[in-house]
């Protein structure tokens, strides 16, 4: 167990934490740069199937990491029928473990798998519960940061849940004469960043979110991310070519972002959005709602109440439930045990390693920083 600060923070925290050996493991599914899932049955007449997160930065001495207790702080914050529930912690002599409620599937695995077909009534009901979970923890003044299909989980039920919350940030609106917010830049899974992210800004809100909700609402019409830079460079390249040049004229703000003047950005890109995902969506109001969520401008965006409310979901066919289609594939699908080709290959949040050093740009004051 931890010593001093790690202590203290223990008592504070988790109070209520176990042992590791509690829980039986059964499989890993889950694989991140900081942390690793796996599927677990606790001990005991219970047997109940739990998913444990286990820390790969946990220290002993220190206790927890900071972004540990941020994300409990903020999923005890956060009780919601398509938030992922945490039901406790546990810690080993040398680990440290937060333990989940259970879910079947991950959006991303059952994009991956073929025999997964998704109609347009399961798709409005996807994206509906997804858009539940967000207005739920924008209305907490709490930005995820990084929605992406592999943190959107499924039960068998057909119930979903956002989930990993490790990147998650309360955000607040300052009056006029405090200074802004300046978060941490960059977040987000490289495929989902939003625009204002690409370009440096640190006084983002919740609406990077809505443009991760939007790449995933194509992806599942598509059957593949839409957006698949290698570099933050390339990114910006491929929305420009989907959502238009990046301008004063679209996103008045843009001025005020620094990279904005460092970088020579693409232009003469009109805005595609419609043109080139209708043949996906194939419904007017599903392309207009995706229209909606990928907007350059942050201001702009539609948040997830309008997003609700839009009648896209309330148009047949009308969301239905996910249970049928669950019903046709009852085995756990998960994108780390998925087959893995090349264009499968998800850039992480944050990848350590000499890639940052390799892939520098060359444009005026710019570098990728992260991908």
């Amino acid at each position: 167990m931890a010593s001093g600060r790690g202590k203290y923070l223990e008592t504070c925290f988790f109070s209520q934490s176990t042992e590791a050996s509690k829980y039986i493991t059964l499989e890993k599914i889950g694989q991140g740069n900081f942390s690793e899932v796996f599927k677990a049955r606790e001990k005991g007449i219970n047997q109940k199937i739990v998913a444990m997160k286990r820390m790969l930065t946990y220290n002993e001495k220190d206790g927890p990491p900071i972004s540990v207790l941020r994300e409990v702080r903020l999923l005890q914050h956060l009780k919601h029928e398509n938030i992922v529930s945490l039901i406790g912690t546990c810690c080993s002599s040398s680990s440290f473990y937060l333990v989940f409620e259970f879910c079947e599937y991950d959006l991303e695995g059952l994009l991956k798998n073929t025999k997964v077909n998704l109609r347009l009534g399961e798709l409005k009901n996807v994206l509906q519960q997804l858009l539940k979970g967000l207005y739920h923890v924008h209305s907490k003044k709490i930005s995820h940061r990084d929605v992406n299909p592999a943190n959107v989980l499924i039960t068998k039920n057909g119930i979903l849940k956002l989930a990993d919350f490790g990147s998650a940030r309360a955000f607040c609106l300052p009056e006029p004469t405090e200074p802004q917010n300046r978060y941490t830049n960059p977040v987000v899974t490289l495929w989902y960043r939003s625009p204002e992210l690409l370009l440096g800004d640190r006084n983002y809100g919740p609406s990077v979110d809505m443009w991760g909700a939007g790449c995933i609402m194509a992806e599942m019409c598509t059957r593949s991310p839409i957006l698949r830079g290698n570099t933050e460079q390339e990114q910006i390249k491929l929305i420009s070519q989907l959502c238009g040049s990046f301008t004063p004229d679209v996103w008045p703000g843009i001025v005020k972002l620094k990279l904005y003047n460092e970088m020579e950005l693409p232009m003469g890109h009109n805005r595609k959005v419609k043109d080139r995902l209708k043949g996906f969506v194939r419904n007017a109001y599903g392309c207009e709602l995706l229209d909606k969520l990928l907007q350059l401008d942050p201001n702009a965006r539609i948040d997830a109440d309008s997003a609700l409310k839009h009648d896209f979901f309330w148009t047949h066919p009308m969301p239905s439930d996910l249970s049928d289609m669950i019903s046709r594939h009852r085995s756990s699908m998960f994108y780390y045990s998925a087959p893995r080709t090349n264009q499968m290959k998800r850039p992480y949040q944050e990848q350590i390693g000499n890639n940052q050093i390799q892939n520098k740009r060359q444009y005026k004051g710019y570098e990728d920083r992260i991908y």
